[in-house]
Parts: C-alpha cells; sequence; structure tokens
C-alpha cells in the first residue's frame, strides 16, 4: 500500500492546511515533491494516493505531474541529468556532447545506468542560453559543458 511515512504525512497536512476550504488543490506541487523524495518518483498508485488526500480527481494530479519535467514518472538513478535539448545549447555544441555523454553512460534519453547511478532526461530550456550546453542535476546547474567536463562530473558523482 502506499502511503507517506508518519514524517511526511504530518508535512502534508502542515501544507494541506495553509490553504482555505476547497482550496487544497493548491498543495498539489508540494505534495508530488514529498511522494517523490520518499519513493524517488511518482507512480499512478502514489498520484492516486495524493489525489485521495487532496480530495481531487485522479485525472488533475496526473495532469500535472505529467506537464513538468521535474516529476519521474518512472524509477530512476541515483543521478538524474536533466540536459536542454533547445537551439541554443544545440547550437554550441550540445549535440555533440550530448552524443559524448550518452557513449560514456551507455544509455540514450530515459534511460537508466546498469548499476542505476545515473538516468539520462531530456528536458526543455533550462534558462542558461548563454552558459550552454548545459544539465541540471536536482539544483545543480552544470554550464559550458565539453567532453572533459563530462569526464570529471561522471566521474566524481560515480564515486
Amino acid at each position: 500500500m502506499i502511503a507517506f511515512t508518519e514524517e511526511r504525512l504530518a508535512r502534508a497536512e502542515e501544507i494541506i492546511a495553509r490553504y482555505p476550504e476547497g482550496r487544497q488543490k493548491s498543495a498539489l506541487l508540494p505534495l508530488l515533491h514529498l511522494a517523490q523524495e520518499q519513493h524517488g518518483w511518482v507512480s499512478a498508485e502514489v498520484m492516486d494516493y495524493i489525489a485521495e488526500k487532496l480530495g481531487i480527481e485522479p485525472v488533475e494530479v496526473y495532469e500535472v505531474a505529467t506537464f513538468y519535467t521535474m516529476f519521474h514518472l518512472e524509477p530512476v538513478g541515483k543521478h538524474v541529468i536533466e540536459y536542454c535539448r533547445t537551439g541554443p545549447c544545440c547550437a554550441m555544441g550540445g549535440e555533440e556532447v550530448y552524443a559524448y555523454m550518452k557513449e560514456k553512460l551507455g544509455v540514450s534519453s530515459n534511460q537508466t545506468t546498469a548499476d542505476g547511478l545515473f538516468t539520462l532526461k531530456e528536458v526543455e530550456c533550462l534558462a542558461a542560453c548563454g552558459w550552454g550546453p548545459c544539465f541540471q542535476i536536482r539544483e545543480k546547474f552544470y554550464m559550458h559543458l565539453d567532453n572533459a567536463k563530462i569526464d570529471q562530473i561522471i566521474d566524481e558523482l560515480s564515486k
């Protein structure tokens, strides 16, 4: 059965209580973050659980979770590398850098390495157009990427 841990349930109730009666749906994004922190990803069962907690239809949770790339809808590796695939990064060498990274890790986009350490995920603009090519792992941005930087980052995170 899917459920928040006792600590996360208390946090969820605190978040929900911030909003007036009938406006609990406003707590949806923070609850999705709590669930992802606990489970590592947001399954359909988790989304149903959140819908129940908020008193909304499951489809309302699905719409939000599938819209934002920050929510993982399937199991992911320890480090999720979200790389920008938009024009500015590609124009600055992103295609070559990402091809190298895929080769180094032995996976394609939306795949996880066999050791479970890395998942590659294509995303839209990371708002670092002047510093491309770039990717993000959690809250940390890596910019002005080249093959040497890819080697360094992957080696550091593999330890």
